[in-house]
């Protein structure tokens, strides 16, 4: 028979999933684009490499792909027309002429930076009612929450607790 912890740490879970599915709802509907001209104007792929890319400074396909998690196909599938449009740049490795290194151009860091602005814009609006410390706290989470995930995923499969 189930003890009252048991059932109160079940219905707190079952709230934390609910919690997370509809946050990612919103999160995809919204697509966290911001406010003004820039919402909604830049896909969470491209806006996830060229922060990447504008954090670390240029780097290569297979570490890009390395440090966000993911495949080398999937980040040359999702880099393509970020340097068709001129938002990235190729170009070859100062050490080895053969390899390809990838980088935000001038006009990628200013539309990183206009996309950055209006999220900036988005997230004062949404929290505008917060205060500053509940703001930190939630960022503190947040960041907590998606390390964790991160640490889940790359471990592998493992079996349930």
């Amino acid at each position: 028979m189930p003890t009252s912890v048991d059932l109160t740490t079940t219905a707190l879970y079952e709230r934390l999933q609910h919690e997370v599915a509809l946050f990612a709802r919103r999160a995809e509907q919204t697509r966290l684009g911001g406010v003004g001209k820039a919402r909604n104007s830049m896909d969470r792929a491209a806006y996830l490499l060229l922060n990447r890319l504008d954090r670390e400074g240029a780097m290569g396909v297979k570490a890009l792909a390395e440090g966000m998690g993911i495949d080398s196909s999937t980040v040359t599938r999702q880099v393509a027309p970020l340097v068709e449009s001129g938002l990235v740049k190729r170009t070859s490795h100062p050490e080895d002429g053969r390899a390809v290194v990838l980088a935000l151009s001038p006009r990628g860091r200013a539309r990183l930076e206009e996309v950055r602005a209006s999220r900036r814009k988005l997230m004062a609006v949404v929290t505008d009612d917060w205060s500053e410390d509940e703001r930190e706290m939630f960022c503190t989470l947040l960041a907590r929450f998606n390390a964790a995930l991160s640490d889940y995923h790359n471990a592998g499969p493992r079996e349930e607790r």
